[in-house]
């Protein structure tokens, strides 16, 4: 089954009009790629890329309805890769779709939904992407969003026993210049045991502090999602096997977006993380303190989408 996988991936990158490796090295945003399961359109550029190892996605299946909720939609979770190009201006939305569309079929991906500016409307791209999926970064989401001419899909590839993929791929014009949307969902369960009580011990004993990773946040958001509470159980058992330790709790964020707004962004998620803490496990909300440090405190370069994934945490610093 994994060397037919193998086959089926190598001829959905073939099927697709063969790109300049050399051009894509020179103009790609630093840290970007390709997926290895889709290839680009050729002569397409990545101008935003943002990888989850884990995180939830609504996945489209119906229209818009009047109060611009997704009338029918599958809630997915699993590894996200959200990569935006910028596309060739001398080539039509229904040519890059039609390829994309021909290889995802001889790919073995079955088409869930399809549609057009015409069938979803105007506000479907900037809802899509800004409201119930949003892309990071202003330019992003404006570049994908169009009143023009727009083309979209949801798709699956059935693997049993490693987990199926989902596809979704908008094309539109752009408000600036001709845009392919691509966002593959690798569906798989949360990896679990990361953190323990007995190992944040150890990390504030030696230096202080202990970053955190396994708290889940949506993107621009401070509300904290259920998949954190395995990771805010072990922070609740740290605490009561150690009635003296008081906490500093301490949002950061990468350096997307504004100064201003990640300090705040950073603050609220900190303080969501103390609240959580206080009423859902029983900790003495004088043992917690809040703080955003937004972006001044990277442990990793901002230059690629690695580094952004490790500056975004949540630290315990003792008091």
């Amino acid at each position: 089954m994994r060397m037919q996988n193998k086959v089926v991936f190598s001829l959905l990158c073939i099927v697709l009009l063969a790109t300049s490796v050399a051009c894509a090295q020179e103009k790609d945003i630093e840290g970007s790629k390709d997926h290895p399961l889709i290839s680009r359109f050729a002569g397409s550029i990545i101008n935003h890329y943002d990888v989850k190892q884990f995180d939830e996605y609504i996945l489209p299946l119906g229209k818009l309805d009047e109060e611009l909720k997704l009338s029918k939609s599958q809630r997915l979770a699993g590894k996200i890769t959200r990569i935006q190009y910028e596309a060739p201006e001398d080539r039509s939305t229904l040519e890059m779709y039609r390829n994309y569309e021909l290889a995802l079929d001889k790919a073995g991906f079955e088409i869930l939904f399809t549609g057009t500016l015409r069938e979803l409307g105007r506000r479907w791209t900037g809802q899509l992407y800004g409201d119930i999926n949003p892309l990071r970064g202003g330019d992003a989401r404006l570049d994908i969003q169009s009143n023009e001419d727009f083309r979209y899909l949801s798709a699956k590839l059935s693997r049993p026993g490693e987990g199926d993929v989902y596809v979704t791929l908008c094309i539109s014009l752009g408000l600036r210049w001709p845009t392919i949307q691509l966002d593959v969902i690798e569906v798989k369960p949360m990896e679990t045991g990361l953190v323990t009580a007995g190992t944040m011990l150890d990390d504030i004993a030696r230096t202080g502090r202990v970053a955190i990773y396994g708290i889940y946040f949506d993107t621009d958001k401070a509300d904290v999602k259920p998949e954190s509470e395995p990771t805010l159980e072990e922070i609740a058992k740290l605490l009561q096997q150690n009635p003296e330790l008081k906490l500093h709790v301490v949002g950061h964020t990468d350096n997307v977006g504004g100064l201003s707004y990640n300090m705040k962004l950073s603050e609220a998620r900190a303080d969501a993380v103390a609240k959580e803490l206080v009423s859902k496990y029983g900790v003495d909300v004088k043992r917690l303190e809040a703080h955003g440090v937004g972006p001044l405190s990277p442990v990793a370069s901002n230059k690629t989408e690695e580094g952004r994934a490790k500056n975004r945490r949540v630290e315990l610093v003792e008091q």
